[in-house]
């Protein structure tokens, strides 16, 4: 989902919702790096004057490793991504991409286990 930040205009939100979701399908149909796996975008965060771009993205297996390439991958392609947003998304700006991971998905995984955990302890008493 493309984030919202307080303040932002509706014109803002709706291009980053497009850029999102043009930029997700784009990766996971043409880009060929083997480095970008199981790559999901989780958001888009865009800069009032459209000039940057960063993409939060989560990835699997979540480990320093695969995100440290993956992140290392998608750099590497973000002047192809670029370039094809140029093409499908017509707007007088087109932001350069940043990438960077979203924690959110991990630390969601963290407090579920917590909970379960904190379950079993009631149901044995």
């Amino acid at each position: 989902m493309t984030r919202h930040k307080p303040g932002g205009s509706g014109r803002g939100l709706r291009v980053a919702t497009q850029l999102h979701h043009e930029l997700a399908q784009m990766v996971r149909a043409e880009l060929k790096d083997p480095r970008v796996g199981m790559v999901t975008l989780t958001g888009v965060d865009l800069t009032p004057d459209y000039a940057y771009a960063t993409v939060w993205f989560t990835v699997l297996p979540d480990d320093p490793d695969t995100i440290a390439a993956t992140l290392q991958g998608l750099r590497r392609a973000a002047g192809f991504l670029r370039s094809q947003l140029g093409r499908r998304v017509r707007i007088h700006t087109n932001p350069e991409l940043r990438f960077a991971h979203d924690p959110s998905v991990g630390r969601g995984a963290e407090m579920s286990a917590l909970i379960a955990a904190a379950n079993a302890v009631q149901a044995r008493d």
